[in-house]
């Protein structure tokens, strides 16, 4: 909701615990809370907004004001509930399938379309070749400045700018190939060259029942 132009693909699990009828009545219901929730959201904006612009002193709201307006302008685009079985790798395919069909649009995303310069391609090739080398660690994580200069090794990277690799690492967080937080100051010169680290160090941190299992160790 706070990005803009997003596209949601909500995806529904857990077809094989319903009868066959049941999963249609279940997409509907889905997306009629999706579709009350956004309208709430609307309504909710427009009286933010509004109760700041009648306020006495609006002047001093006015940071405010701007990113609840940031916030109106966020258009998002929910496609259709796709309903799957996941423990029927047929149904997974399927999910694949529908994915890689929207991404294709081009109504939904203008940017599949635009070529990128040849470096973008050598970029993102040499980082790869990087993180699957034997002596990147686990859990995948360099300093910035450290892997500029593992490129500039690269014959063809050797005159690669810092400003240049921090455009490429944009589109390459864009498309999941790495992570990078730049908007995080303690983690902005940190790349994460595998992101199913975080995946990994996530599921570890959070669980469901995480505070009882915490509470039932003496």
């Amino acid at each position: 909701m706070r990005v803009p132009n997003s596209v949601v693909l909500p995806v529904g699990t857990h077809v094989d615990c319903c009868q066959e009828e049941e999963v249609e009545e279940k997409r509907r219901d889905i997306m009629a809370k999706i579709t009350a929730m956004l309208m709430e959201r609307k309504s909710n904006l427009a009286h933010f907004i509004n109760n700041l612009e009648g306020s006495e002193e609006p002047e001093f709201y006015v940071d405010q004001w701007e990113r609840l307006k940031e916030m109106e302008n966020c258009t998002l685009t929910i496609l259709n509930l796709v309903a799957v079985n996941c423990t029927d790798h047929r149904d997974i395919k399927k999910l694949e399938a529908t994915i890689l069909e929207h991404v294709k649009n081009e109504e939904l995303f203008p940017e599949v379309v635009r070529v990128l310069p040849p470096v973008y391609r050598q970029v993102e090739a040499a980082i790869i070749d990087i993180a699957q080398s034997e002596e990147m660690a686990d859990h995948g994580m360099m300093d910035l400045q450290y892997l500029l200069s593992k490129l500039s090794q690269y014959k063809h990277l050797a005159n690669l700018g810092r400003e240049l690799l921090q455009d490429i690492l944009r589109y390459l967080h864009r498309i999941g190939l790495v992570v990078w937080y730049e908007e995080i100051k303690h983690l902005e010169s940190t790349v994460f060259l595998q992101p199913t680290f975080l995946i990994t160090m996530f599921k570890l941190l959070v669980r469901y029942r995480l505070v009882q299992q915490l509470e039932s160790i003496s």
